[in-house]
């Protein structure tokens, strides 16, 4: 199989023209603590004391978590792995995914920009409003956009930091083969769980 280019170094590279949509395609790993936790917080007062969700709310809470566990994976296996072969196609796939494997220690290009993340947790927010019972979204959204944070900060963690926890070293060593050995194996970022259930980890390569 060729090997892909994978800068080793913390370069970027200019993905628009434009300097006005360069400015879009970066942002600070801060960025989406600001944003998303006073949304949590405040959709954590609606569910608990608004409407009065009580003990389901740490159900719903854990169940939106768990769903957004295999978002995460669907997410990045099917969305942003997949590279159509016209021109236009292959220019998209480098905008949402393939400059981070091109440039994976690109500071600013680790968190999901707002001006993508913010349709996406919108859209994601009506579909869930309009399957679940009436009120129960305060709790079930509570915990699938707080598991969307975690991954964006373990995402960045896991290029910048070393670990010392065998627990967090294993998923960074998962998410580094993904990067630079094999990017057709190990799409789980926050944890390698969904990579096991469908076989696509390492270990079951042949």
């Amino acid at each position: 199989m060729a090997k892909n280019y994978v800068s080793n170094s913390q370069e970027s590279s200019r993905m628009f023209e434009s300097d006005f949509l360069e400015v879009f395609s970066k942002v600070h790993f801060w960025v989406p603590l600001v944003l998303y936790i006073p949304i949590i917080l405040f959709l954590t007062y609606q569910g608990l004391f608004v409407v009065g969700l009580g003990w389901r709310f740490p159900e719903l809470f854990a169940a939106g978590l768990f769903i957004w566990t295999l978002t995460e994976y669907v997410l990045h296996r099917f969305v942003f792995h997949y590279e159509p072969k016209n021109r236009m196609g292959k220019r998209l796939h480098f905008i949402f995914h393939g400059v981070h494997h091109d440039y994976p220690n690109d500071a600013k290009r680790l968190v999901m920009p707002p001006s993508a993340s913010i349709p996406l947790a919108t859209a994601f927010y009506f579909l869930f409003d309009w399957l679940l019972p009436a009120t129960y979204n305060y709790g079930f959204f509570t915990g699938f956009i707080t598991g969307y944070l975690i991954y964006d900060m373990m995402h960045y963690a896991i290029h910048h930091y070393n670990f010392k926890s065998a627990l967090m070293k294993n998923i960074k060593k998962h998410h580094m083969l993904h990067h630079y050995s094999d990017p057709a194996h190990g799409y789980g970022v926050s944890s390698d769980f969904w990579d096991r259930i469908f076989q696509s980890g390492f270990k079951y390569k042949s």
